[in-house]
């Protein structure tokens, strides 16, 4: 006999293919932000809201903005990987107060894991070198690693 399922395992597959089924796989955005960007991101920005593509991110000040803008595209590319497909087309920040997390999510499994190489490493860190802030290139580094660690060398 087959062992009983949990009920939000079913619920998305109950409402596969209409309106309330793509919510629920947008609603992963929120559970996979903190894992996907990082803790130094996701101290400073939070996901705010999500509608046809574009996600906003609710950003605590006009620094971490400015360099949030700058990283958009890794951030995108690192939060669409951690959900496994192609949800975020865009983001776009706004000046807010991001919303606390109230109980942490489980971390999503990994994919794909490897080690990066010396180069790899010193390249990242040579990239970062130009961001003047300490938490702000930490945030960028961090980021940076965790996408390279999850692509393949022939990506």
């Amino acid at each position: 006999m087959k062992s009983p399922s949990e009920l939000s395992s079913l619920l998305p597959t109950l409402f596969t293919g209409n309106p309330l089924g793509r919510r629920f796989k947008e609603s992963a955005i929120w559970r996979v932000w903190d894992h996907a960007v990082g803790e130094p991101i996701a101290s400073k920005a939070r996901p705010a809201a999500f509608r046809e593509g574009v996600l906003t991110v609710s950003v605590t000040s006009a620094p971490w903005m400015q360099q949030l803008g700058f990283l958009k595209k890794q951030l995108m590319e690192a939060v669409n990987k951690a959900l496994g497909e192609e949800l975020i087309t865009e983001i776009y920040l706004k000046a807010g107060r991001p919303s606390p997390v109230t109980t942490p999510p489980p971390a999503p499994p990994r994919r794909f894991h490897r080690q990066l190489t010396p180069e790899e490493i010193t390249r990242v860190e040579q990239e970062a070198s130009i961001i003047p802030d300490d938490e702000l290139r930490a945030a960028f580094i961090h980021c940076h690693i965790s996408w390279l660690s999850s692509t393949s060398l022939a990506d």
